[in-house]
C-alpha cells in the first residue's frame, strides 16, 4: 500500500474556533492536535502539513480532573545553574491561562520541524474574543 502525498492545490486550510469553557484539558487538546495535523482529513499524510487552524477561547475556563489544579507542576529552565521553576497549574492559570492549552498540545504533535510548524497553526486566548474574525472561523463542537 502506497502512501497518498496531497498536490499542492488539494491544500484547503479552514479555520475552527473551539470554546474550552468547561472543557478537560486532556481531551480538548486531543481534539486540537488532531485538527492541526489534519487527521480529520482524507488527504492525511503523517509527513507532511494538511491540518487546519485552531483558534481555541476562554483559555481560563478550561477543567483539569481530580488534584491536578494543586499537585501537578510546570518546570521551566532558564539555562542558568540554579534556574529551575517551579508553577502550579494554579499559579499559571492565574498569569498565563492560555499556556496551559499550549502546552498541553505541544505534547501531542510531533517533537520535531514539523511539529513546531503545527503550533504556528494554534491561536489560543484567555477569554471569548479573538482577533480571527475576517478567516470566518467555524466554530466546532468538541466530541464527548
Amino acid at each position: 500500500m502506497k502512501t497518498y502525498l496531497p498536490k499542492a492545490d488539494d491544500d484547503l486550510r479552514k479555520w475552527h474556533v473551539i470554546d474550552a469553557d468547561g472543557a478537560v484539558l486532556g481531551r480538548l487538546a486531543v481534539q486540537v492536535a488532531n485538527l492541526l495535523r489534519g487527521r480529520n482529513k482524507p488527504i492525511y499524510t503523517p509527513h507532511m502539513d494538511a491540518g487546519d487552524f485552531v483558534v481555541v477561547i476562554n483559555a481560563e475556563k478550561v477543567r483539569l480532573t481530580g488534584k491536578k489544579e494543586t499537585a501537578k507542576e510546570y518546570m521551566t529552565y532558564s539555562g542558568w545553574r540554579g534556574g529551575e521553576k517551579y508553577r502550579t497549574v494554579a499559579q499559571v492559570r492565574q498569569k498565563h491561562p492560555e499556556e496551559l492549552i499550549h502546552r498541553a498540545v505541544k505534547g501531542m504533535v510531533p517533537k520535531n520541524r514539523l511539529g513546531r510548524q503545527l503550533l504556528t497553526k494554534l491561536k489560543v486566548y484567555k477569554g471569548a474574543a479573538h482577533p480571527h474574525a475576517a478567516q470566518k472561523p467555524e466554530p466546532m463542537k468538541l466530541a464527548s
